[in-house]
């Protein structure tokens, strides 16, 4: 995983996100500051005409590329919200917009230059008029309230637009949407209920942790073949390392033979000096988990120490001064659910005995691949796999009677209890695309420890593999 020599790609750390060599940047673009104008009303009884401050025209004439910017969506809604035509193609939208601005707004209100009052007949003066330097606002004075709604609405979405535009600028150039960009801030879910929210790490994770706070990051992935990972040209290790500076990482399903371990193990990263592999040796070429680690362990082990279920490659358990570390691959139960009986009743009953064991010495981590989409929250469509592989009401059973029932928490379902995040996109329907997933990788802690769990996280964003990243951040 670890490997040096690879182009970079993934993160400059909480700056640019890229995906597939598509940037989407998240400037903000703010046109507002303030006007204050006093005014001396007339002693006669007639209504007071409409004077509205505005400079929404200016501020299109100053940036003509502001409405070319703007998707057919956003030009349809701005014109809804004005009353206008909405049919025709986009330049017929951005022309009858451009001439709502020219005609009616310009219409409506009278442009204040200067900071001077200007008599515009007998009966009505502005006096003591204080303009603030640079401002760009709708200030109404008006009895006439259709035209003070519009005006109020019209700066409101032309600020909208803007501030859009330019966040979505370089996505637009790649030919794609902001939520195609980030497919994960979707809610995507046959039957959401209500409170139901899509994982957002960017709005969601806690600030990170003082420095004077002891704790330990760890990371896992199933990344569904090393080698071929690591030949993407789209994949830095290193660029992962310095982003996450996560202490230890485990990785399951890396596909390796005992004879590639030697070669990889030469080229980890400087810091990541420790590292313990296993791989399958009845079936080469499948399975496989390693947890690589900066912070030297205190023994390892490999396996159940079953042999049954040790030829596989399947686990990885270290021991660290306070904790048992586990890094595991759960068997899939496969296609026709042909595993399902060994996975149920021979599998998770034997892991579950294991890591009860470790912990009557100290607390256990147990993450991976467990191959389980426990509720119906983690999985785009329950309805339609309740026969698939992972989702099978004999898998959920097993999950909650030999895992959650016996002690251990699933860290990010406690920190989210109503957030949709995936962790697993089929290659063979696109579901990353639209984020139709489901969420198989897993934290799970002793009780013991749970609260001092800082942070359970996904990283939807980084690719590479069918399942992405999770993290855990652990105060000790």
């Amino acid at each position: 995983m670890l490997i040096l020599g690879f182009q970079n790609f993934i993160f400059h750390k909480r700056r640019i996100l890229r995906i597939g060599g598509l940037v989407c940047g998240n400037t903000r673009l703010q046109l507002s500051s303030s006007l204050k104008m006093n005014h001396n009303n007339s002693s006669t009884t007639q209504p007071e005409e409409s004077i509205t401050k505005n400079r929404i025209s200016k501020s299109a004439s100053n940036n003509p590329d502001a409405f070319e910017k703007m998707t057919v969506q956003e030009l349809r809604t701005k014109l809804r919200s004005i009353g206008g035509s909405t049919k025709g193609l986009k330049r017929d939208l951005i022309s009858a917009l451009k001439k709502f601005f020219d005609e009616e707004v310009d219409g409506s209100r009278e442009m204040l230059e200067d900071g001077e009052s200007h008599e515009k007949g007998s009966k009505r003066k502005t006096k003591n008029l204080c303009i603030e330097q640079h401002t760009e606002v709708t200030t109404t004075v008006s009895v006439d309230k259709r035209i003070k709604k519009r005006a109020k609405q019209t700066t409101k979405d032309l600020n909208i637009a803007l501030e859009s535009s330019k966040k979505t600028e370089n996505c637009q150039k790649n030919g794609i949407s902001e939520h195609e960009a980030e497919p994960w801030t979707v809610l995507a879910h046959k039957k959401p209920q209500k409170e139901w929210v899509a994982y957002n790490p960017k709005t969601m994770r806690p600030p990170a942790l003082n420095g004077d706070i002891k704790h330990v990051k760890i990371m896992s992935w199933n990344v569904n073949g090393l080698r071929a990972l690591l030949k993407l040209e789209s994949f830095s290790a290193l660029e992962l390392a310095q982003r996450e500076d996560f202490d230890v990482l485990c990785l399951q399903e890396t596909k390796l033979q005992e004879k590639d371990v030697e070669a990889i193990k030469q080229s980890l990263l400087e810091g990541y000096d420790n590292s313990f592999w296993t791989c399958s040796v009845s079936k080469l070429g499948y399975s496989g988990t390693t947890i690589i680690s900066r912070i030297p362990p205190l023994s390892v082990k490999y396996g159940l120490g079953i042999p049954d279920h040790d030829s596989e490659g399947r686990l990885v358990t270290t021991e660290f001064d306070s904790f048992y570390l586990i890094s595991g691959y759960v068997p899939n139960s496969g296609d026709g659910l042909k595993r399902l009986s060994y996975r149920i009743t021979e599998w998770d009953p034997s892991l579950s005995n294991y890591i009860k064991e470790l912990e009557k010495s100290k607390p256990v981590i147990l993450t991976g691949d467990l191959n389980c989409a426990h509720e119906e929250i983690d999985i785009y469509n329950p309805a339609g796999n309740k026969r698939s592989a992972g989702f099978t009401n004999e898998e959920r059973r097993s999950f909650e009677e030999n895992f959650l029932k016996k002690g251990f928490v699933d860290t990010f379902r406690k920190q989210h209890p109503n957030v949709v995040g995936y962790t697993y996109w089929g290659f063979r329907h696109g579901g990353r695309k639209t984020n139709r997933g489901w969420r198989l990788d897993y934290f799970l802690v002793s009780e013991s420890i749970a609260e001092n769990v800082h942070d359970s996280y996904i990283l939807p964003d980084v690719a590479g593999s069918d399942h992405c990243p999770i993290g855990l951040v652990l105060k000790l």
